[in-house]
């Protein structure tokens, strides 16, 4: 198969955790490095160092849930970023592990395979939170309460 992006990485990002496998290819070999960062801020920064390192181009993950976004922001400015829908990059069944899913996903984006799914722009996407935000609570604030019907 055509190899069209050769430093590229795949992320498999959690809650606390993000499994990191940045893929490398010179001629033909194919070379692989995992490693697990914590989701926080200096883990995240960690991990953009980290993926600075092997001079890649194209950092592809899935997007599940809201766990994808604070890597998006650190990330967004120094690599070509691929979103993408859990439900089309599935691997094939059996044995399931976390650096798996992470080698899987870095190998989609460096042979053309990964549709990426469509990520707005920050200005939007502050927007979208901002709102998301200051919607929720309001329903809650001016529901009526129920009259208790008086027990006989």
């Amino acid at each position: 198969m055509e190899t069209l992006h050769r430093r590229c990485a795949g992320l498999d990002v959690h809650q606390k955790e993000i499994v990191a496998c940045r893929r490398i290819a010179s001629g033909r070999k194919v070379g692989s490095e995992l490693a697990r960062f914590p989701t926080t801020t200096p883990g995240l920064l960690a991990l953009s160092v980290w993926l600075a390192e092997a001079r890649g181009t194209h950092v592809a993950m899935e997007a599940t849930g809201v766990y994808w976004k604070p890597v998006w922001r650190v990330l967004r400015h120094d690599f070509e970023l691929i979103l993408a829908n859990a439900s089309h990059i599935r691997n094939v069944p059996g044995r399931k592990s976390d650096a798996n899913d992470a080698t899987w996903i870095a190998d989609l984006p460096a042979h053309g395979l990964i549709r990426a799914s469509f990520a707005p722009p920050q200005p939007i996407q502050e927007l979208r939170d901002l709102t998301r935000t200051r919607r929720s609570p309001a329903p809650a604030s001016t529901r009526r309460a129920r009259p208790r019907r008086a027990s006989v």
